[in-house]
Protein backbone atom coordinates (compact mmCIF):
# COMPACT_ATOMS: atom_id res chain seq x y z
CA UNK A 1 0.00 0.00 0.00
CA UNK A 2 0.94 3.63 -0.60
CA UNK A 3 0.08 5.81 1.84
CA UNK A 4 -0.18 9.48 0.99
CA UNK A 5 -0.72 11.39 4.11
CA UNK A 6 1.22 10.65 7.00
CA UNK A 7 2.73 13.24 9.71
CA UNK A 8 6.18 10.68 9.66
CA UNK A 9 8.53 13.93 9.95
CA UNK A 10 10.01 14.57 13.04
CA UNK A 11 9.95 17.42 15.09
CA UNK A 12 8.08 19.55 12.48
CA UNK A 13 4.42 19.51 13.76
CA UNK A 14 2.07 17.57 15.63
CA UNK A 15 3.77 14.21 14.62
CA UNK A 16 6.30 12.55 16.17
CA UNK A 17 8.78 14.87 17.89
CA UNK A 18 12.08 12.81 17.35
CA UNK A 19 13.04 10.31 15.05
CA UNK A 20 12.81 7.10 17.12
CA UNK A 21 9.05 8.05 16.65
CA UNK A 22 9.33 8.54 13.21
CA UNK A 23 10.90 5.21 13.28
CA UNK A 24 8.15 3.39 15.49
CA UNK A 25 5.36 5.05 13.46
CA UNK A 26 7.59 3.86 9.91
CA UNK A 27 7.84 -0.07 11.49
CA UNK A 28 4.43 0.32 12.18
CA UNK A 29 3.45 1.01 8.54
CA UNK A 30 5.58 -1.36 7.14
CA UNK A 31 3.72 -4.16 9.64
CA UNK A 32 0.42 -2.71 8.13
CA UNK A 33 1.55 -3.67 4.87
CA UNK A 34 2.04 0.14 4.07
CA UNK A 35 5.35 0.04 1.75
CA UNK A 36 5.35 3.72 0.33
CA UNK A 37 4.36 7.10 2.82
CA UNK A 38 4.54 10.40 1.43
CA UNK A 39 5.52 12.54 4.44
CA UNK A 40 3.02 15.34 4.52
CA UNK A 41 3.74 17.79 7.44
CA UNK A 42 1.16 20.72 7.74
CA UNK A 43 1.81 23.83 5.81
CA UNK A 44 -0.31 26.28 7.78
CA UNK A 45 -0.26 29.41 9.61
CA UNK A 46 0.90 27.49 12.71
CA UNK A 47 3.33 25.44 10.90
CA UNK A 48 5.66 27.55 8.87
CA UNK A 49 7.28 24.63 7.21
CA UNK A 50 9.41 25.29 3.46
CA UNK A 51 10.04 21.93 0.49
CA UNK A 52 14.21 22.38 1.68
CA UNK A 53 13.84 21.38 5.06
CA UNK A 54 11.03 18.46 4.61
CA UNK A 55 13.33 17.19 1.46
CA UNK A 56 16.34 17.16 4.11
CA UNK A 57 14.32 15.51 6.78
CA UNK A 58 13.10 12.53 4.36
CA UNK A 59 16.31 12.41 3.16
CA UNK A 60 17.53 11.75 6.80
CA UNK A 61 15.06 9.73 7.84
CA UNK A 62 15.57 7.59 4.72
CA UNK A 63 18.88 7.04 5.27
CA UNK A 64 18.03 5.75 9.33
CA UNK A 65 15.25 3.55 7.79
CA UNK A 66 18.10 1.57 5.78
CA UNK A 67 20.18 1.34 8.21
CA UNK A 68 17.71 -0.04 10.72
CA UNK A 69 16.27 -2.28 7.76
CA UNK A 70 12.81 -1.04 8.16
CA UNK A 71 11.18 -1.33 4.29
CA UNK A 72 9.24 1.45 3.99
CA UNK A 73 10.71 4.31 1.42
CA UNK A 74 9.25 7.70 2.44
CA UNK A 75 8.90 10.11 0.27
CA UNK A 76 7.74 14.71 0.25
CA UNK A 77 5.17 16.10 0.25
CA UNK A 78 2.76 18.43 2.57
CA UNK A 79 -0.61 19.21 3.66
CA UNK A 80 -1.26 22.85 2.85
CA UNK A 81 -3.48 24.56 4.80
CA UNK A 82 -6.39 25.96 2.56
CA UNK A 83 -6.00 29.06 4.15
CA UNK A 84 -1.90 29.17 3.29
CA UNK A 85 -2.20 28.18 -0.32
CA UNK A 86 -2.33 31.43 -1.92
CA UNK A 87 0.52 33.01 -0.20
CA UNK A 88 2.89 30.35 -1.07
CA UNK A 89 4.82 31.45 -4.43
CA UNK A 90 4.33 29.29 -7.23
CA UNK A 91 7.69 27.83 -7.19
CA UNK A 92 7.57 26.65 -3.49
CA UNK A 93 4.13 25.04 -4.31
CA UNK A 94 5.47 23.15 -7.08
CA UNK A 95 7.95 22.23 -4.37
CA UNK A 96 5.31 20.85 -1.89
CA UNK A 97 3.70 18.69 -4.07
CA UNK A 98 3.32 15.57 -3.03
CA UNK A 99 6.27 13.44 -4.82
CA UNK A 100 7.36 15.96 -6.55
CA UNK A 101 4.92 16.01 -9.28
CA UNK A 102 1.60 17.93 -10.24
CA UNK A 103 -0.21 16.98 -7.13
CA UNK A 104 -0.96 18.98 -4.17
CA UNK A 105 -2.55 18.10 -0.72
CA UNK A 106 -4.70 20.86 0.28
CA UNK A 107 -6.36 21.09 3.81
CA UNK A 108 -10.41 22.57 4.18
CA UNK A 109 -10.82 24.53 7.27
CA UNK A 110 -12.37 22.94 10.12
CA UNK A 111 -14.99 25.33 10.22
CA UNK A 112 -19.16 25.30 10.03
CA UNK A 113 -19.51 27.83 6.93
CA UNK A 114 -16.76 28.34 4.66
CA UNK A 115 -16.24 31.07 1.40
CA UNK A 116 -14.22 30.83 -1.06
CA UNK A 117 -12.97 27.53 -0.46
CA UNK A 118 -14.26 26.37 -4.15
CA UNK A 119 -12.84 29.44 -6.21
CA UNK A 120 -9.56 28.61 -4.00
CA UNK A 121 -9.07 25.69 -5.06
CA UNK A 122 -10.33 25.72 -8.77
CA UNK A 123 -7.85 28.81 -9.24
CA UNK A 124 -4.78 26.61 -7.86
CA UNK A 125 -6.14 24.31 -10.40
CA UNK A 126 -5.76 26.58 -13.34
CA UNK A 127 -2.28 27.40 -12.50
CA UNK A 128 -1.39 23.96 -13.39
CA UNK A 129 -1.81 22.13 -9.97
CA UNK A 130 -3.76 19.38 -9.37
CA UNK A 131 -5.98 18.67 -6.14
CA UNK A 132 -5.86 15.81 -3.49
CA UNK A 133 -8.62 17.02 -0.69
CA UNK A 134 -7.35 16.11 2.50
CA UNK A 135 -9.82 14.72 4.49
CA UNK A 136 -13.05 16.11 3.24
CA UNK A 137 -15.20 14.04 5.47
CA UNK A 138 -13.78 16.35 8.90
CA UNK A 139 -14.74 19.27 7.41
CA UNK A 140 -18.09 20.80 9.05
CA UNK A 141 -18.57 23.34 6.15
CA UNK A 142 -18.74 20.31 3.70
CA UNK A 143 -20.94 18.47 5.48
CA UNK A 144 -23.29 21.69 5.32
CA UNK A 145 -22.86 21.74 2.00
CA UNK A 146 -21.84 18.46 0.29
CA UNK A 147 -22.80 19.98 -3.45
CA UNK A 148 -19.75 22.15 -3.14
CA UNK A 149 -17.82 18.89 -2.74
CA UNK A 150 -19.50 16.95 -5.90
CA UNK A 151 -18.86 20.03 -7.91
CA UNK A 152 -14.95 20.31 -7.46
CA UNK A 153 -15.00 16.34 -7.91
CA UNK A 154 -16.83 17.17 -11.21
CA UNK A 155 -14.29 19.74 -12.00
CA UNK A 156 -11.44 16.97 -11.33
CA UNK A 157 -10.19 17.36 -7.88
CA UNK A 158 -9.83 14.07 -5.72
CA UNK A 159 -10.81 13.72 -2.59
CA UNK A 160 -8.43 11.69 0.21
CA UNK A 161 -10.41 10.50 3.47
CA UNK A 162 -8.93 8.94 6.51
CA UNK A 163 -9.47 5.74 7.35
CA UNK A 164 -9.69 6.29 10.95
CA UNK A 165 -12.97 7.78 9.83
CA UNK A 166 -14.73 5.06 8.44
CA UNK A 167 -14.19 3.19 11.99
CA UNK A 168 -15.75 5.99 13.90
CA UNK A 169 -12.02 7.60 15.39
CA UNK A 170 -13.78 11.35 14.65
CA UNK A 171 -17.04 10.41 15.57
CA UNK A 172 -20.28 9.19 14.25
CA UNK A 173 -21.20 12.33 12.28
CA UNK A 174 -18.08 11.87 10.36
CA UNK A 175 -18.39 8.00 10.01
CA UNK A 176 -21.70 8.38 8.19
CA UNK A 177 -20.49 11.23 6.28
CA UNK A 178 -17.27 9.19 5.15
CA UNK A 179 -19.34 5.86 4.01
CA UNK A 180 -22.06 8.19 2.61
CA UNK A 181 -19.30 9.59 0.06
CA UNK A 182 -17.55 6.07 -0.60
CA UNK A 183 -20.71 4.40 -1.61
CA UNK A 184 -21.82 7.79 -3.61
CA UNK A 185 -17.75 7.47 -5.59
CA UNK A 186 -16.83 10.69 -4.38
CA UNK A 187 -13.61 9.05 -2.38
CA UNK A 188 -10.87 8.50 -4.54
CA UNK A 189 -7.84 7.75 -1.71
CA UNK A 190 -7.81 6.06 1.77
CA UNK A 191 -4.62 7.30 3.83
CA UNK A 192 -3.55 7.06 7.76
CA UNK A 193 -3.13 10.40 8.67
CA UNK A 194 -1.02 8.97 10.81
CA UNK A 195 1.20 11.28 13.72
CA UNK A 196 2.70 8.59 15.72
CA UNK A 197 2.66 4.78 16.17
CA UNK A 198 -0.74 4.23 19.09
CA UNK A 199 -2.57 6.97 19.37
CA UNK A 200 -2.98 7.70 15.61
CA UNK A 201 -1.17 4.70 13.64
CA UNK A 202 -0.32 4.19 10.22
CA UNK A 203 -3.21 1.60 10.01
CA UNK A 204 -5.76 1.50 6.52
CA UNK A 205 -6.21 -1.79 5.48
CA UNK A 206 -8.38 -3.12 8.54
CA UNK A 207 -10.53 -0.10 8.50
CA UNK A 208 -11.19 -0.18 5.08
CA UNK A 209 -12.79 -4.39 5.74
CA UNK A 210 -14.31 -2.99 8.27
CA UNK A 211 -16.51 -0.58 6.44
CA UNK A 212 -17.15 -2.65 3.94
CA UNK A 213 -14.69 -1.33 1.15
CA UNK A 214 -12.21 -3.98 1.00
CA UNK A 215 -13.09 -4.62 -2.63
CA UNK A 216 -11.58 -1.68 -3.42
CA UNK A 217 -8.77 -1.30 -1.30
CA UNK A 218 -6.07 -2.02 -4.22
CA UNK A 219 -7.22 1.00 -5.99
CA UNK A 220 -8.02 3.40 -3.04
CA UNK A 221 -4.32 2.45 -1.58
CA UNK A 222 -2.10 1.70 -4.78
CA UNK A 223 -3.93 1.99 -8.24
CA UNK A 224 -5.00 5.62 -7.45
CA UNK A 225 -1.92 7.02 -5.00
CA UNK A 226 0.64 5.24 -7.23
CA UNK A 227 -0.92 7.09 -10.26
CA UNK A 228 -0.14 10.49 -8.56
CA UNK A 229 3.12 9.81 -7.73
CA UNK A 230 4.06 8.65 -11.18
CA UNK A 231 2.65 11.96 -12.79
CA UNK A 232 0.23 10.00 -14.56
CA UNK A 233 -2.08 12.33 -16.99
CA UNK A 234 -5.54 9.81 -15.85
CA UNK A 235 -6.20 8.26 -12.29
CA UNK A 236 -7.80 5.04 -13.36
CA UNK A 237 -11.20 4.44 -13.19
CA UNK A 238 -13.22 3.32 -10.55
CA UNK A 239 -13.72 -0.74 -10.46
CA UNK A 240 -17.52 -1.41 -11.47
CA UNK A 241 -17.81 -3.16 -8.14
CA UNK A 242 -21.16 -2.45 -6.02
CA UNK A 243 -20.16 -1.22 -2.67
CA UNK A 244 -22.77 -1.39 0.35
CA UNK A 245 -20.41 -0.40 3.00
CA UNK A 246 -21.41 -1.64 6.51
CA UNK A 247 -23.96 0.68 8.29
CA UNK A 248 -24.29 3.23 5.47
CA UNK A 249 -26.60 5.44 5.49
CA UNK A 250 -26.39 8.64 4.24
CA UNK A 251 -27.95 11.40 6.24
CA UNK A 252 -30.67 13.04 5.11
CA UNK A 253 -28.85 16.13 3.71
CA UNK A 254 -26.96 14.03 1.74
CA UNK A 255 -29.63 11.63 0.51
CA UNK A 256 -31.83 14.71 -0.67
CA UNK A 257 -29.05 16.10 -2.74
CA UNK A 258 -28.38 12.73 -4.61
CA UNK A 259 -32.26 12.72 -5.20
Amino acid sequence: MIDLHCHVLPGIDDGPQVIEGSLALARAAGANGIRTLVATPHVSQEYHNDAETIVALVAALNARLASEGIAVDVRPGAEIAAARAGQISADELQRLSLGGGQWLLVEPPFVAVVSGLDTLLLDLQSKGHRILLAHPERCPALHRDPQMLRGLVSRGVLTSITAGSLAGRFGADVRRFALALATDGLVHNVASDAHDHQRRPPSIAEELQHAGLGALSQWLTHEVPAAILDGSETIPPRPAIAIEPLGARPRSRWHSLRR
